[in-house]
């Protein structure tokens, strides 16, 4: 067994041992599933544009659910970047899920296949926050936090705040990126709700690369800092 399949059977064994233990218990067992868009959106920085997405879907109980996570962009029509997750999730605490599963990043370079352990929930004061643990090939790891919040202007009108970082265990030139803390993304997009289940937005996105991976970026021709102007729409069913 190799050791990203041995790390993924560490994973998913955290959540099904968890689902053994003392937990959440609710008598409604219905089965129910949802999908979401937080953000589809054509994004520019007055250099190039690029066409993003982040979503997710999921069926199951209350307690026990099944996950499927996208994300990705096109960047000025040639570069493309996108990653799935299938995942296993288990209700620990109140608002709280244990997640384990697999990731593939789409894409022609090697070790794009990971094993996947988070953990996500709604922290006090209603920040919906989510952190990930990512173990792929030949040693390399990483981290990657979430979070954002969404703060109602008007009945229809609510303003999100968001924050991301990543962080590598190793440097990995294929993909221009390095050990250390790598990148942080601070986005803010106001939306309009015509209806709960669909509202289009415009926003504002700032990325800031750090240490080795900045170099790379340099290495590259690619700015270090980059300020995107943003709009998209949300949807859910």
């Amino acid at each position: 067994m190799t050791q990203l399949g041995r790390a993924f059977g560490l994973l998913l064994a955290v959540p099904l041992w968890a689902s053994a233990q003392d937990g959440p218990q609710l008598m409604d067992n219905r089965v129910f599933y949802r999908v979401v868009f937080d953000e589809l959106e054509i994004a520019s920085s007055g250099e190039e544009e690029r066409i993003a997405w982040d979503g997710q879907a999921w069926v199951g109980t209350d307690t026990r659910r099944l996950w499927i996570k996208t994300e990705g962009e096109r960047i000025s029509g040639d570069r493309d970047e996108a990653e799935m997750q299938l995942l296993y999730s288990h209700a620990i605490a109140p608002y709280w899920d244990l997640q384990a599963g697999f990731r593939h990043d789409f894409d022609a370079l090697p070790g794009g296949d990971w094993a996947v352990l988070s953990i996500q929930g709604l922290a006090p004061y209603f920040f919906e926050v989510e952190g990930e643990l990512f173990i792929g090939q030949g040693g390399q790891a990483g981290l990657r936090f979430e979070a954002h919040y969404e703060l109602p202007i008007t009945q229809r009108l609510m303003l999100t705040p968001n924050i991301e970082l990543n962080a590598f265990r190793e440097d990995d030139r294929q993909r221009s990126i390095g050990s250390g803390l790598s990148e942080l993304d601070l986005g803010v997009r106001l939306r309009y709700e015509i209806r709960r289940e669909f509202a289009p937005y415009i926003g504002l996105r700032w990325i800031r690369k750090f240490g080795t991976t900045a170099e790379f970026s340099n290495l590259a021709g690619e700015d270090e800092r980059e300020v995107e102007l943003l709009a998209g729409f949300r949807f859910w069913f």
